[in-house]
């Protein structure tokens, strides 16, 4: 079962022109490079990228006849980010699109100059890649995926479903989340104090400090919140894996953890920020500033619910909570 919920936009103006009116592009071969905060070899993050790809196609930009595409990966390393992103910049590309808060903050030091265009950066603003979301300022804008608030509409939707836990957990690792992890916690905290719920802020680097974390919550009896962030995103199947072992309800922001054995996932469209994403790209190609293309917020999001995993949690979801989900897993 799906639908698409669409909201009003948080702040600021979605620019948007019709194709019609834009010309083709110019003859030439153009070069815009990638820098990807995610593994390549996991499956959910290849679509995103075709979204991209597939964005710029429509505008009349085809990867190999007047456009060459350089993409690169991370894994979630802030060393590789930094040295993969020293390399892209030495290449001198029109544009590069970066994906993810730490790949952003790699680009930004190497180079103030190429315009850069990011996806899945919670607070431009508090890291320093832009003035503001209205006016940049500098050579980097593009697409915020989550406001601060959500740390605590993570918990509130969890509670939904997993109404017994009486401790409630945030996971991420301190080195790649959004504000080291404190972009979001305030919100959590708040949500957790009004629930009556110790709040427990759970810092990871590695497997091995996952295991041992989620065994620990499960002895607790606790939710799981995991925050936005490409480290816990790359390693989202120990989470997975571990959570149903030790009975904890957990929920993540993009869909395929839920699709992959996560019990729930809430956030916005990651596929829609990347075909977002190649509207700026080809302003820029054309013309355009950074400076004067304004951050943009989310316009889509999406609920999935896992009523496998939910049955394994020994979880009875609400009907009215399965009416509300874009996609319901049996």
């Amino acid at each position: 079962m799906r639908r698409r919920e669409f909201i009003t936009l948080l702040g600021g103006a979605a620019a948007a022109w019709p194709l019609a009116a834009r010309a083709q592009p110019a003859g030439g071969m153009r070069r815009v490079g990638a820098l990807l905060g995610w593994s390549e070899g996991l499956p959910e993050y290849r679509p995103w990228l075709a979204a991209f790809v597939q964005g710029l196609e429509q505008l009349g930009w085809v990867d190999g006849r007047n456009l060459r595409i350089d993409v690169r990966w991370t894994n979630a390393n802030i060393d590789r980010a930094r040295t993969l992103a020293k390399e892209l910049v030495e290449t001198q590309p029109d544009v590069i699109f970066a994906g993810t808060t730490p790949v952003t903050a790699a680009l930004s030091r190497e180079t103030r100059t190429i315009p850069i265009v990011f996806a899945v950066v919670s607070d431009p603003v508090g890291a320093g890649f832009v003035s503001s979301l209205a006016r940049p300022g500098g050579n980097v804008t593009g697409f915020i995926n989550e406001e601060g608030a959500m740390g605590g509409k993570w918990l509130a939707l969890l509670r939904e479903v997993a109404p017994r836990f009486a401790r409630a957990a945030i996971m991420f690792n301190p080195d790649t989340a959004p504000g080291g992890g404190n972009y979001f916690l305030g919100s959590f905290e708040a949500a957790a104090q009004s629930m009556m719920l110790e709040a427990i802020a759970v810092r990871v680097h590695s497997d091995a400090e996952i295991e041992s974390a989620i065994a620990s919550l499960g002895q607790q009896n606790a939710g799981l919140v995991l925050m936005t962030d490409s480290f816990i995103a790359v390693h989202q199947g120990t989470i997975i894996s571990a959570a149903l072992r030790h009975k904890v309800p957990t929920i993540f922001e993009t869909s395929g953890f839920a699709r992959e054995g996560g019990l729930l996932s809430y956030g916005s469209s990651i596929a829609d920020s990347f075909r977002r994403s190649a509207d700026y790209v080809d302003r820029i190609l054309r013309g355009a500033k950074p400076a004067d293309l304004p951050v943009q917020v989310p316009v889509q999001f999406e609920i999935v619910i896992n009523l496998k995993t939910a049955k394994s949690l020994g979880l009875e979801v609400p009907l009215f909570f399965q009416q509300r989900a874009d996609e319901v897993i049996e």
